[in-house]
C-alpha cells in the first residue's frame, strides 16, 4: 500500500512517519512508505498544513497526527477496499 508522508521535515513530519514505521508490523498491509517535501507535489492535494498523509492516493489527514486507532482503521478501510 502506498503511504505518503506530505511535509518539509518538521517536528510533526517526522514524527507522523516514525510512527507508521512503528504500527507497519500491526497492520494487515505492507506500506511503502514515501516522503513528499516538494511543495508543488503537496500543493497537488491542497494541503494547507503539514504533515499531510495520502493513503492510496487519497488525502486522509493534513495538519494533524492521527491516532494509533485512526491510522489503523484508515489503513484496514484501505485493506479491504483494494480486494
Amino acid at each position: 500500500m502506498n503511504v505518503k508522508v506530505l511535509g518539509t521535515g518538521c517536528s510533526k513530519c517526522q514524527a507522523l512517519e516514525r510512527k507508521l514505521m512503528e504500527l507497519a508490523p500491526e497492520l494487515p498491509v505492507e506500506l511503502e512508505i514515501e516522503k513528499v517535501t516538494d511543495i508543488n507535489k503537496m500543493m497537488e492535494y491542497g494541503i494547507m498544513m503539514t504533515p499531510g498523509l495520502v493513503i492510496d492516493g487519497e488525502l486522509k489527514s493534513s495538519g494533524i497526527i492521527p491516532s494509533d486507532d485512526q491510522l489503523k482503521s484508515w489503513f484496514q478501510e484501505a485493506a479491504t477496499h483494494d480486494r
